[in-house]
Order: C-alpha cells, then sequence, then structure tokens
C-alpha cells in the first residue's frame, strides 16, 4: 500500500511556486508539458556549475573524474529506475524525441524496407509519429495507425488486426499526454512481438506518474525526458536490448563516440553507451535527472500517482457542472491529465482568462493534431497535475475555469 503523499510538504521544495502571476498565487497545472523542478535538482546543477564543472571522460584531472563519476552514476540511477538490465542499456539523448529519432535512423535505416509497415497510434504525440514518416518515405515502407475508442482508449481490436500484415516495428505511447490514457504496454508488447515487431515505449508522461520496468514490459526500445520527470529540459533517455544496441550502427560521429579515428584506415566505434553519445553530453542535465529521479523515488512514485488521480477527479467532479462542458479522454485508467472543451468557447479564449486569475494551463492541440481530428475539435483546455498540486488548487482552477466560461459567454 503507497504512503500518503503530503503536497504542502512537497511544494516547499519548489521556489517557484511561492511566486505570483498576474497579481494572483500561481496554479501551476502544466506538468504534461514539463515539470517544476525541485531544490535538490536545482542545487545539483548549481554544485557541478560552481565547484566541478569539466568535461567528461578520458580526463586525468581530478574535476574531470569527479563530473565523469557523477555523469556515470546518473546513468546507474536511471537504470535502476526504469529496471534495465545494465547501464550500457542507457543512452543519454537531448530529449524523448532525440532518443525516437535515433531509433528511427540507427535500426530503422538498416531494418526497415519497401513496402514495409511501422505501426503507430491515433493517440501519438508528434515526436512518435513524424520520425516515422520520415523514414517511411526514405525507404518506401508506409505509415498505419491503431483507432482510439470514444472514451479515449486505444481500439484493443484494431490494434489485433492491424498486427495480422506483420509490422516490422510497433510504437505507442505508455501515457497519453493529452488523454491521461494508460496504455496496457506489457501487452500491447507482448502482442506486437508475437507478430515479429519490434517495440517502441514513448514514456514520457509514465516515468514521472508510474513504475516502469523496461525488462518486466519485454519492450526493445523505451524512451523518455528528463523535464518532465521534475530533471532539467534538453536531457532525455534512450533505453534500448543491449543486442539490439550492439546491432545499430552510430547515427552521429564526432568525439567521445570513438574508438580510434585514421584518416587512412577509417574509424572504430567505442562500445555501449558512448557509440551513440557523441560531443560534450548536457552533463548539468544528465546529473539533474538522476537527482531528480532519486527525490521522485523519496516521494514514492505509486504515492504520487494516487495523489493525481484523486486531484483530477476532484477537477472533472467541478467542471461537469459546467454547461457544454466536453472531457477528452475518460478512460477507466488513466493518469492525472484533465482534457476539456466548452460547446462555444474557444480553448485559447479560456487559458488567457485564467492566466489572468494566475491559473497556468495548457491549450492547442498538444502535439497530437491526428488526435484532435480524430474527436473533430482544434484544440482543447488540458490541466495536468504533479506531485506538488493541492485539492485547494484544483478548486481554484475550477472556479477560476467557471468564470472565464460565463465572461466569454456574457
Amino acid at each position: 500500500m503507497s504512503k500518503v503523499l503530503d503536497p504542502n510538504h512537497v511544494r516547499a521544495q519548489f521556489p517557484i511556486l511561492t511566486r505570483e502571476v498576474n497579481g494572483k498565487p500561481l496554479v501551476y497545472l502544466d506538468h504534461a508539458a514539463s515539470a517544476q523542478k525541485p531544490v535538490p535538482v536545482i542545487e545539483a546543477q548549481r554544485e557541478y556549475l560552481m565547484h566541478y564543472h569539466s568535461n567528461v571522460h578520458r580526463g586525468v584531472h581530478a574535476l574531470s573524474q569527479q563530473a565523469t563519476d557523477a555523469f556515470e552514476h546518473a546513468r546507474t540511477i536511471v537504470q535502476r529506475h526504469i529496471g534495465a538490465a545494465s547501464s550500457s542499456e542507457i543512452i543519454w539523448m537531448a530529449g524523448a524525441t532525440d532518443g525516437i529519432n535515433l531509433v528511427a535512423q540507427a535500426w530503422g535505416r538498416e531494418n526497415i524496407s519497401k513496402g514495409d509497415v511501422i505501426l503507430i497510434t491515433e493517440m501519438e504525440h508528434h515526436a512518435n509519429i513524424v520520425p516515422w514518416q520520415m523514414l517511411a518515405e526514405e525507404r518506401g515502407a508506409h505509415v498505419e495507425a491503431v483507432g482510439v475508442l470514444d472514451d479515449g482508449t486505444l481500439d484493443l481490436q484494431d490494434f489485433q488486426e492491424k498486427l495480422k500484415v506483420n509490422p516490422k516495428l510497433v510504437a505507442f505511447t505508455h501515457i497519453s499526454n493529452t488523454l491521461g490514457t494508460i496504455n496496457d504496454a506489457k501487452q500491447l508488447t507482448a502482442w506486437a512481438q508475437a507478430a515479429g515487431a519490434k517495440v517502441l515505449i514513448d514514456g514520457s508522461q509514465a516515468v514521472p506518474h508510474a513504475a516502469v520496468d523496461v525488462q518486466d514490459l519485454g519492450c526493445d526500445f523505451y524512451v523518455f525526458s528528463g523535464h518532465k520527470s521534475y530533471g532539467p529540459t534538453g536531457i532525455g533517455v534512450l533505453y534500448g536490448r543491449q543486442s539490439l544496441l550492439e546491432s545499430m550502427r552510430p547515427w552521429k560521429g564526432g568525439g567521445e563516440m570513438i574508438d580510434v579515428v585514421s584518416i587512412r584506415n577509417g574509424t572504430t566505434y567505442a562500445g555501449l553507451p558512448h557509440k551513440f553519445e557523441a560531443g560534450t553530453p548536457h552533463i548539468s542535465g544528465a546529473i539533474g535527472l538522476g537527482v531528480a529521479l532519486t527525490w521522485l523515488n523519496g516521494l514514492g512514485v505509486e504515492s504520487v500517482m494516487d495523489h493525481e488521480t484523486v486531484l483530477a477527479a476532484q477537477a472533472r467532479h467541478g467542471l461537469r457542472k459546467l454547461e457544454g462542458m466536453r472531457f477528452i479522454g475518460t478512460a477507466p485508467e488513466s493518469a492525472g491529465v484533465v482534457s476539456f472543451v466548452v460547446d462555444g468557447v474557444h480553448p485559447y479564449d479560456i487559458g488567457t482568462l485564467l492566466d489572468s486569475q494566475g491559473v497556468a494551463v495548457r491549450t492547442g492541440h498538444h502535439c497530437t493534431q491526428p488526435l484532435m481530428e480524430r474527436f473533430a475539435v482544434s484544440g482543447t483546455v488540458r490541466a495536468s497535475f504533479g506531485a506538488y498540486n493541492t485539492l485547494q488548487e484544483v478548486d481554484t482552477f475550477v472556479a477560476a475555469t467557471e468564470r472565464a466560461v460565463n465572461m466569454l459567454r456574457a
């Protein structure tokens, strides 16, 4: 049984939450776009930059060795956090998008051929759509998408039907950033692999909210971004099954990813994980992400999920009373995301009036335009919750939304 989270204790670790916006206390409900950062993460980056900044690996001086130790320790933290078999399976990336593109280029170019199918879903973020479209165009393959039901759940019958064409790759989100829908990633992976496909999971929304074990899931690739997991921007992770990563050629060339470089005799590459990490990495970002995941584990990921689920339920309960309210995504298994439209009122206008009351939400298509097309809307208002949000903030958000809608209808 998970412990009960005290959001007020959590909030004390987030200096930004004490500020005002437009003369009102900030109510930050945009976690799905980017989480705020706790003091330990801020201080970890500050400590590195102030006291032991140096480039990592190969340096014999003290600063380089200290930086390298911290950088590689963070890799081990990530390995343990997502249940990878080895730290060599953890590749530092600029973000989840970067990780998906690496797989598309380093694995896809060697394994996707003319006529092959890449299977995704209608609920994907653009980052898990566009790289596959680009690859398909280049290789003469084509992209198919599994449909989404009216409640925002994946159409499992359609999924199994589309597996009959034996796609080479199946890529899907663990948790939808727009709907909050939690997909049964383990079952989807098993079905896809039984059809002969490799599986990539976008875990950007899952790692901050749910326990993730890539070995239990059985997936071939898993990506997530640091900034949605209370860590820094510009850092992310690609997990790959070691045998697959070893079979893949590097995508980017440069320093760090080489063994021997010779103009006459060519170049040989470093082993895992470094052959995919060309150039100077985001050192403070990696260190900060390691601290963020340690901090998150201290709270208990299951406790965070339980807390966010309560917040989302209260938000839906309050918003449901508004005339013309329509929730986009009502799956029984969902994370702390509430996405909605109000008849006759543009989401952007609601978001603007909420901001005037100090409430930060996201409006628009949330980088999921195919999903917006599926639900026949141009965009939604999305409130997404984190460990630091309170029930009082939910009530403030609901009241502010009611005021905004009434003003726009007046």
